[in-house]
């Protein structure tokens, strides 16, 4: 973990890099050296985002839009030509925090995410298989999608990225790449900073539910997605891990 440039020479794509997770993990695997497609939306400011960071070039794309996985393997194939580590970073769009037995609205949110990751990964694919450190990245939900009586809603979220993540495990790793999830507790981004401001209960049951008595921030996270991002995790795929300060014992 000493290396300063662990990652040097390999090329990133990460979405959603525009703030909060996304920008710390961006910011990281630059400092160790990593060449990184900074994607975000047209009203990020993701072009400017980012000026003075060497090594990052940021690109504005609606993922919301019928040609966003389309449009993502073109900004890859013009801005890096080849791809080494692909880092799904996409945040959920509901009207409010997500209670148990909103499945429907759950089920819309994962079924997007779901058709999202494995768009991108696809399309970025044929840019891979020749990487000889090819990783895949997917980061589930952030806690504060979800309302105080959301667990059983946030468990199945999680259960959905594992199932995903499996599936791009078993379909690439003949490519000597691996795929793995970070299954997010509570963090504080720009999102859930309005959530948390706007319900102030969530936000307590959040840090007293966590261990760590706590809310993450985001640079917790890119230290994982860091770890998942070199050669420390390279028999390390399907699989997730939890960043949430630990659960609380009741």
């Amino acid at each position: 973990m000493a290396d300063a440039l662990r990652l040097f020479g390999l090329r990133a794509v990460v979405t959603g890099a525009g703030g909060g997770i996304g920008e710390a993990i961006v910011r990281t695997l630059v400092k160790h050296g990593a060449e990184v497609l900074a994607i975000d939306s047209p009203n990020s400011g993701i072009e400017t985002h980012f000026k003075g960071v060497r090594g990052v070039r940021g690109a504005p794309l609606d993922m919301k839009g019928a040609d966003a996985v389309t449009k993502v393997g073109e900004l890859a194939a013009t801005e890096l030509g080849v791809v080494d580590i692909v880092i799904c970073n996409l945040s959920a769009q509901s009207e409010g925090p997500i209670s148990d037995g909103d499945d429907e609205v759950l089920g819309r949110l994962i079924s997007r995410k779901n058709d999202l990751v494995e768009g991108i990964c696809h399309q970025l694919l044929p840019m891979m298989k020749s990487s000889p450190a090819g990783r895949i990245i997917v980061l589930g939900f952030n806690r504060s999608v979800f309302a105080k009586d959301g667990s059983d809603s946030y468990a199945k979220s999680e259960a959905a990225i594992a199932d995903l993540t499996r599936r791009l495990a078993a379909e690439t790793a003949p490519f000597g790449i691996n795929a793995n999830y970070i299954q997010l507790g509570a963090i504080m981004t720009p999102e859930s900073r309005r959530v948390f401001n706007n319900d102030k209960k969530l936000r307590d049951f959040c840090i007293q539910r966590s261990a760590a008595k706590r809310l993450g921030e985001p640079v917790d996270v890119a230290k994982v997605a860091l770890f998942l991002a070199t050669d420390d995790s390279v028999f390390v795929s399907g699989t997730g891990i939890m960043v949430d300060g630990g659960v609380a014992s009741s």
